[in-house]
Order: structure tokens, then C-alpha cells, then sequence
């Protein structure tokens, strides 16, 4: 499998991002009109993140990222705005296994070496995140096979419907 390669300036967050940060409840109605939704995304934690975001952008996050009500709506609208990847000290595990099925990729590093603006160059094959700003590399671990396949398709509804099913 050849590196999978993710480059985009880091979007900085601190701690205890919650899913009502993600996507703020007094928007609830939007739900099935995802598009409209992703124009309020993450508007909690920055009110201008929705405009300044670009497509390959990270979000860099403190501890606990994603706690709080299980929205799979949360992980779907960050990628819809056009974040890459996710980069956190600790992640709250429904939102972690949201994301990974929504075709979002999160890590786990020490995020204190990222600064907002910084340009991030993340291998998801090897695990290994260069802060190209600072000439730093972080490590992340690797993300298991079965992820990455996940990943690669998309999402979990894709790869079920390209493969039918798990060959781990």
C-alpha cells in the first residue's frame, strides 16, 4: 500500500471540544441539510473557522475532542468543510470510531509542538506528522490496516459497498 500523504495548515483548539462546539445544537434542524450545516461547523469554538477553512486544513486539538452526544454528524460535517485530518492529545472514543467510519482520519500526538497556521504534512501509512513550520516530526502511531482501508474508501459505508465486507 503506497503512503497515504494529508498536507494543510493546522486550525488550533484547546481542550474539551465537545460535539455541541462541532456542530452547536441551536442548528439541530439543518441535520438533513448537511451542506447548510457545515457552514456552522466548529462556529462555538471559532466563529470564522466555517470561512477561513480550506480543503486539506487540520484541526489540532487538546484532550478530550469530540466529547459529549453521539453525532455522527459531528465528524461528517468536518469533513464536508474540508478538514483532512484530526489531530489530538485524546479524542472521545465514540467520536473517534464516528470519524473513522465517516472517512476521517484522527490521530493522537502531542499537539503542544502545533501552533494555529502552522503547514502539516501527516503520513497516515507510517503515522508520523511533520510540522513543516517548525521542522518538527511528531508521531502519531500507526492506524491499524483496517482502518486505513476504511479510510482510503472513504468511509465505512464505502467500503462495505465496494467490498462487501472485512478481510482482516
Amino acid at each position: 500500500m503506497p503512503d497515504t500523504i494529508l498536507k494543510g495548515k493546522a486550525f488550533k483548539f484547546g481542550d474539551d471540544i465537545s460535539t455541541d462546539h462541532i456542530i452547536p445544537g441551536r442548528y439541530a434542524q439543518l441535520r438533513s441539510n448537511l451542506p447548510e450545516l457545515a457552514k456552522h461547523v466548529m462556529e462555538d469554538a471559532d466563529e470564522t473557522f466555517a470561512q477561513k477553512v480550506k480543503p486539506g486544513d487540520v484541526i489540532v486539538a487538546g484532550k478530550n475532542f469530540g466529547l459529549g452526544s453521539s453525532r455522527e454528524h459531528a465528524p461528517l460535517v468536518i469533513k464536508m468543510s474540508g478538514v483532512s485530518a484530526i489531530l489530538a492529545r485524546s479524542v472521545a472514543r465514540i467520536f473517534f470510531r464516528n470519524a473513522i467510519n465517516q472517512g476521517l482520519p484522527v490521530l493522537i500526538c502531542d499537539t503542544d509542538k502545533i501552533d494555529a497556521g502552522d503547514e502539516l504534512e501527516i503520513n497516515l501509512t507510517k503515522g508520523t506528522i511533520l510540522n513543516k513550520t517548525k521542522g518538527i516530526r511528531l508521531t502519531s502511531g500507526k492506524i491499524p490496516k483496517v482502518m486505513l482501508d476504511i479510510l482510503s474508501e472513504g468511509g465505512l459505508i464505502p467500503y462495505i459497498n465496494k467490498h462487501g465486507d472485512f478481510k482482516v
